[in-house]
């Protein structure tokens, strides 16, 4: 078994990825814009989050452009998992691999902090078994807001497609706990088929009870479960 981690000019998580990875026993190469042949080697794909090509023109767009990230499409379905991170979401929105856009704060302010959401009820291995659970995790991020049409977003919630809200730690879905003016306090969806999550939080940044949290693990533990099965 072997995970692929992308590394673009200017991404800053693959390494934290990693780690988690490595903790977990699981090995994992980074996979860098023209490795096509690499990725398709890989049996699943972790987009890693940052600033890719300094987030120039918008966040992910000069990233998609690349050969790995064309290749993308195919990949995914193959029925091989994606999981896209803070940056790699906005990659997976700008393929549209997954639907709607992540668009500037309302705040137009960068967020560094740590927050909660709530895990949705949706057919997706990757969350598989953990229904309305609360995750504590971080998120750093200039354009994060979530947005779809209306119509779009009954179409993710009837599919159950909408896999974590931003909350109170309690759980509850409160506007005032959206940092960032997502729709519906939107923090991560799947696509239809369950293989492709995208999220703005940082689960690998909330992997071991020393960096304030260890909720996140469990996503990187359920792709690993999967893999194995």
């Amino acid at each position: 078994m072997r995970i692929g981690i992308t590394k673009f000019p200017g991404t800053n998580n693959e390494l934290d990825i990693k780690r988690v990875l490595g903790s977990l026993g699981v090995k994992n190469e980074l996979i860098y814009p023209d490795d096509v042949k690499k990725m398709d080697e890989m049996d699943a794909l972790i987009l890693a989050g940052g600033f890719s090509y300094g987030d120039y023109l918008r966040p992910g767009i000069i990233a998609v452009q690349t050969p790995i990230i064309e290749n993308l499409q195919d990949y995914s379905n193959s029925e091989r998992f994606v999981i896209g991170i803070c940056n790699g979401f906005q990659m997976l929105c700008e393929t549209s691999l997954l639907p709607g856009v992540l668009s500037t704060n309302t705040s137009t302010k960068f967020i560094s902090k740590w927050v909660h959401i709530k895990t949705g009820i949706t057919s997706s291995p990757l969350l598989k078994g953990m229904e309305n659970r609360i995750l504590k995790i971080p998120i750093a991020h200039f354009e994060g807001r979530y947005y779809d049409k209306d119509e779009e977003i009954t179409k993710l919630a009837n599919k159950n497609q909408i896999a974590f809200k931003y909350c109170r730690k309690d759980g509850d879905i409160s506007l005032k706990e959206n940092p960032n003016g997502s729709v519906v306090n939107i923090a991560g969806i799947v696509n239809r088929k369950g293989n492709v999550l995208g999220m703005m939080p940082h689960p690998e940044r909330a992997s071991f009870q020393y960096l304030g949290s260890e909720d996140g693990r469990i996503i990187f533990e359920n792709l690993i479960g999967e893999l194995k099965c």
